[in-house]
């Protein structure tokens, strides 16, 4: 009883020990972090601007629900378009699912009577649900269109549920792209563009915080693959045996650790309509001049070619990492049975970096939302040329705090995009988990 008496009051010293010299990190992290964080979600739900600086009231969802009104009416309503776009979806599925059926079985059926026959069965059926659907969209029907779209939704979890006629990527990716296929024909047959793609680019024309969403995923889009492919194929050439192997590692970190600002700077000058590098480089091959930083059509792309130059020297050394603690006797198994280097990438190399993939995608995703510095510098404190075209989410918390003063509603879109980050950060875990290979 004494030595455990004496375990215990050593157990608690030394906790009491450790919080203690966690203590400033706590208190550190309280006041600048956890506080703040705390505090804006409170904010959130409150009218506190300039007119009420020292008198904020309590105003509910209102900031929320203020950040996603439209300042014009639109020809139809979020529920059409959902309902427009399931029907496009369902059907391309459907369809494209007979497809396979039939390219795939049909020497069975060839040798099984009653197969045969069901087959034709689900080919007129869903010929005819597709038929249907596609006149009740070309008159605007939007009920009866509904009530096809549930039952069309019970087939798809019914086939779902049934083992596919083909196991092998490339038959998944044609799949995939005949439904793609199939959705764009189906628009253009039924002759109406009410489906949730139309109705987000109408939206981001009538509504500043919709369009900065619009305007950060495009972003993120342009960027994480990129950034992905760029500094996977740079640490490639890096775990070669290269001469002057540490100068070429040092000269692509050095952006990553480069002020945002200057780098910013020195891209503008280079961006230049009239004297930047890549219109005189584009002259040299008679390319004509493009509008970097004058046409809305080019902000995005500009700001994402930026942050992609930044970033991927410190990937491509995350990517250098795991490629040097890959086993190499993996790859002497893959010699000795005549693999290519190909084969040895695409089956050794790739699977085996998965999880500094799953990384770089997880860190690039969360960084590449926070985009701010590179609009603010490159187009001088303004969101873009004009028409808000560089407008991103965090710009959109920037310009509402510190410009029009309206505190709550900043604090409000903060939330959003934390949430939107949250739930496809949950996303990717939840994919990552079946995808990433660990080797212990």
């Amino acid at each position: 009883m004494v030595y455990v008496g004496k375990a215990r009051k050593r157990y608690w010293r030394e906790t009491f020990q450790a919080y203690l010299f966690l203590l400033p990190a706590f208190v550190i992290l309280g006041i600048f972090v956890f506080w703040p964080i705390g505090y804006s979600l409170i904010l959130s739900f409150f009218k506190w601007d300039f007119t009420n600086q020292t008198s904020p009231f309590f105003h509910g969802f209102a900031n929320y629900t203020k950040l996603f009104k439209l300042e014009m009416a639109l020809p139809y309503s979020f529920g059409q378009a959902a309902v427009y776009s399931a029907f496009y979806i369902l059907a391309a599925y459907l369809l494209t699912r007979l497809i396979f059926l039939w390219v795939n079985y049909t020497k069975a059926f060839e040798q099984h009577r009653s197969g045969s026959d069901r087959l034709l069965r689900m080919t007129v059926f869903y010929g005819a649900l597709t038929v249907l659907g596609l006149v009740f969209a070309h008159y605007g029907m939007i009920w009866p269109l509904f009530v096809l779209v549930v039952a069309m939704g019970g087939l798809f979890l019914y086939e779902k549920r049934k083992p596919y006629p083909f196991k092998k990527s490339a038959g998944l990716w044609s799949y995939a792209l005949l439904v793609v296929l199939f959705y764009f024909a189906f628009k253009q047959v039924a002759m109406v563009r009410y489906e949730l793609f139309d109705f987000l680019l109408l939206t981001k024309e009538s509504s500043v915080f919709v369009k900065s969403i619009f305007n950060t995923v495009y972003y993120v889009i342009l960027t994480t693959p990129a950034e992905i492919v760029i500094s996977l194929f740079l640490a490639l050439l890096l775990n070669l045996p290269l001469k002057m192997k540490a100068f070429f590692r040092t000269s692509y970190f050095i952006p990553y650790v480069t002020s945002v600002v200057a780098i910013s700077l020195v891209w503008r000058w280079m961006f230049n309509d009239e004297y930047g590098l890549f219109n005189y480089f584009l002259s040299l091959v008679d390319i004509g001049k493009v509008k970097w930083l004058t046409h809305e059509d080019w902000t995005i792309p500009t700001i994402a070619i930026v942050s992609i130059w930044k970033s991927v020297g410190y990937n491509a050394i995350i990517f250098l990492a795991g490629l040097q603690s890959i086993d190499k006797s993996y790859y002497e198994a893959a010699e000795v049975d005549g693999a290519s280097k190909l084969q040895n990438f695409f089956h050794i190399t790739w699977p085996l970096l998965s999880p500094t993939t799953f990384f770089i995608l997880i860190v690039s995703v969360i960084g590449n939302f926070k985009v701010f510095t590179q609009v603010y510098v490159l187009y001088q404190a303004l969101p873009g040329p004009y028409n808000n075209s560089g407008m991103t989410m965090v710009y959109y918390i920037f310009d509402k705090f510190y410009a029009d003063q309206q505190m709550g509603e900043a604090s409000a879109a903060a939330y959003v995009l934390f949430m939107v980050i949250l739930v496809l950060t949950f996303f990717q875990f939840r994919v990552g988990k079946q995808r990433v290979q660990y080797v212990g």
